[in-house]
């Protein structure tokens, strides 16, 4: 079994932890492509994480059987067609990354809102602006929260606010049953119509052919003066530069993202420039909790697999 990312020795040995007997696990010391090679002719089991699974790299492990994904959002890590041209199976892995995910961005909410990133920076710099931040903080109480996507994440994240006081309204293509509705407080409404309502825009789906660029310049003049943007799903969904335009206008109130159109992201991204935005480095899923639910049910669809059992959560 291949670990595709390279990482940190102590990641591999939590990863090591929960590898059922008889099978060996491969993890990458370096970025050179010949280790890569080599890992690549002998694996059977591909694990992905957050390096690109590509059909060049599927052409290059003829022994290669199964594919998991250690979390959800394999649409645009996993070619996909590469895969079930040659009948290798891939499955996600979506034990503990709706809880990682969901808390990140209920997090992210909060800090928008109170604009947390300028109060650390101010008071760091020696400064103490206690009434400044009365004028502009606001709380999630009496917001309301628009959903884009709902999801086992989206779900996460309201279930998450229920009891804050907050009003929810959701768009997906999916509806939920009218229990889960009542349960979650939610009114499922169109995209434009929760773009004008919303408070809180917060985005939970795939990236897609459908879904890249979909928070444009046009969705940014739906909303309505002072919108907060939460983005824990995936960067390329936001047009980075209809973000900017937003800032720079202040039409936009604030916005909180994890992840972004280009990654990593260096020291001179223009957002970072803005007081009102919260940035974090694609961290909303990697907590030591949500790794370990994620390896357990990696490694147990393993076991499923070659038990010949039905595997979870299968995609293709």
């Amino acid at each position: 079994m291949l670990y595709l990312t390279r990482g940190e020795p102590e990641l591999y040995a939590v990863a090591r932890g929960y590898v059922p007997p008889g099978f060996e696990l491969v993890t990458l010391e370096t970025d050179s492509s010949a280790e890569l090679a080599a890992a690549l002719q002998n694996c059977e089991v591909i694990i992905v994480a957050t390096r690109r699974l590509d059909a060049e790299m599927v052409a290059a492990a003829p022994h290669l059987q199964l594919v998991l994904h250690q979390g959800v959002g394999y649409h645009d890590t996993i070619d996909v067609p590469a895969l079930q041209a040659l009948g290798v199976p891939v499955a996600t892995t979506p034990d503990g990354t709706a809880t990682g995910v969901s808390e990140h961005a209920v997090m992210l909410m909060l800090a928008a809102c109170r604009h947390l990133t300028f109060a650390d920076t101010e008071l760091r710099a020696g400064r103490f602006p206690v009434n400044a931040l009365r004028l502009v903080s606001r709380t999630l109480a009496g917001r309301t929260i628009g959903y884009v996507g709902m999801g086992r994440i989206g779900q996460a994240t309201a279930r998450r606010l229920c009891g804050w006081g907050t009003k929810g309204i959701y768009t997906d293509p999916s509806p939920l049953s009218d229990q889960v509705e009542s349960e979650l407080g939610l009114q499922r409404v169109e995209f434009e119509e929760l773009l004008e309502r919303a408070d809180v825009v917060t985005l939970h789906l795939p990236l897609t052919a459908s879904t890249r660029g979909l928070i444009n310049a046009r969705a940014f003049a739906h909303m309505r003066r002072g919108t907060v943007l939460i983005n824990t799903a995936r960067g390329p969904i936001v047009d980075e530069d209809a973000l900017l335009q937003a800032l720079e206008t202040k039409h936009l109130g604030a916005a909180a993202l994890d992840v972004f159109e280009r990654e990593p992201v260096g020291p001179a991204h223009p957002l970072a420039r803005f007081s009102n935005v919260v940035l974090t480095p694609h961290i909303a899923a990697g907590t030591l909790d949500t790794y370990g639910a994620k390896m357990r049910g990696v490694f147990a669809n393993v076991a499923r697999f070659y038990s010949g059992q039905q595997l979870q959560d299968q995609v293709a």
